[in-house]
C-alpha cells in the first residue's frame, strides 16, 4: 500500500505488511526532543495519514535513548523571545499537530522507551494504547519552566485516563513515574522487555487488524467522542447510530458467514 507521505525532517513514516504504518521521531542525538518544526510536522504527518487506509499506526522513536524528552532547551529562547499573538500562533500548531494525531481515524499504538516528558508525554497520551520498555519514565515537567499541565492537551487526556487526583499529583510535583508505576495507574497498557518493545506493539497492530476495519474505527470514533459526552443517553445514541452504519456494511453479513463456515473472515471495509 502507497501512502502520499510528504518529505519530513524531523519524523519518519514507513508501511510495514498488512496495513500497519510506523510514525518515528528521528532526533535521537538530541533524545528525540521537540521542536518548533516537530510541532510543525506532527500536523503534516496527520494530515497525510488521516485518510490512509491504514489498520493501524505505530508512533515510536529512533535510538535506543528515548522516545521524547520534551522541548529542546537549545530551542527554548525562540519561545521566550515570541510575542504574545506569535507564542499563541505556535501553540495552535503544537497543540493542532498533537491533537491530529490523536483523531486519527484507526488505532495509534505508541511504544515507549525511556523518557516521556512534557511534550513528550503529551504525545504518548495521544495515542490510544500504550506500550512501554522498563526503561521508560514519564513526567509531567511543565511547572518546572515555569508553564501549567494545561500544555498539549496533558491535562484534559492524563486526568481522563488516570484520575483527577493522581494527575493532579504528577502534575503539580513533576516527578518521575517510572514504567512499573505507570503500568499499575494505568498510564500504560502493559511493561515489556526493551527487545520486544517494537514487536509487542506491531503483534497488537496485527491483532487489531484482523477485525473489521470499520467497526474498529467506529469504535475508536465512539470511546474518543464518550469521553467528551456527560450525558449517559447523548452516549447511547451515538453507539447507536454507529451501530446502524456499521449494520449496513459487508463486514458484518461477512463475519457471520464466516462463523458459519468455520473460516476467517475477509474483511474489506465497504
Amino acid at each position: 500500500m502507497a501512502v502520499d507521505f510528504p518529505p519530513l525532517q524531523e519524523l519518519t513514516f514507513e508501511v510495514l505488511e498488512g496495513d500497519i504504518g510506523v510514525l518515528r521521531i528521528n532526533r535521537p542525538d538530541r533524545m528525540n526532543s521537540q521542536t518548533i518544526r516537530m510541532f510543525s510536522e506532527y500536523g503534516e504527518a496527520a494530515f497525510a495519514l488521516r485518510d490512509a487506509p491504514l489498520r493501524a499506526l505505530i508512533l515510536t522513536a529512533t535510538g535506543d535513548r528515548a522516545f521524547c524528552a520534551g522541548f529542546d532547551l537549545d530551542e527554548i529562547h525562540r519561545i521566550t523571545e515570541m510575542g504574545v499573538r506569535e507564542f499563541l500562533k505556535f501553540q495552535e500548531i503544537a497543540t493542532g499537530g498533537i491533537q491530529g494525531i490523536r483523531h486519527l481515524p484507526f488505532p495509534v499504538i505508541a511504544a515507549i522507551h525511556g523518557p516521556a516528558t512534557g511534550g513528550g508525554l503529551a504525545l504518548a497520551l495521544a495515542a490510544d494504547i500504550r506500550l512501554a520498555a522498563p526503561t521508560a519514565k514519564f513526567s509531567a515537567a511543565f511547572v518546572k519552566v515555569g508553564l501549567s499541565m494545561g500544555e498539549l492537551g496533558t491535562s484534559y487526556n492524563l486526568s481522563r485516563l488516570i484520575g483527577p487526583a493522581k494527575a493532579a499529583e504528577i502534575g503539580y510535583t513533576a516527578r518521575i513515574v517510572k514504567a512499573d508505576e505507570a503500568e499499575r495507574i494505568g498510564l500504560v497498557n502493559r511493561v515489556v522487555p526493551s527487545e520486544d518493545l517494537f514487536d509487542e506493539a506491531l503483534a497488537m497492530a496485527r491483532m487489531i487488524a484482523q477485525n473489521s476495519p470499520g467497526g474498529v474505527r467506529m469504535s475508536k470514533r465512539a470511546i474518543q467522542r464518550n469521553q467528551e459526552i456527560t450525558s449517559y443517553a447523548a452516549a447511547i445514541e451515538l453507539e447507536n447510530r454507529g451501530q446502524a452504519l456499521m449494520s449496513r456494511t459487508t463486514d458484518m453479513p461477512e463475519a457471520l458467514a464466516a462463523f458459519k463456515e468455520k473460516r476467517a473472515p475477509r474483511f474489506t471495509g465497504e
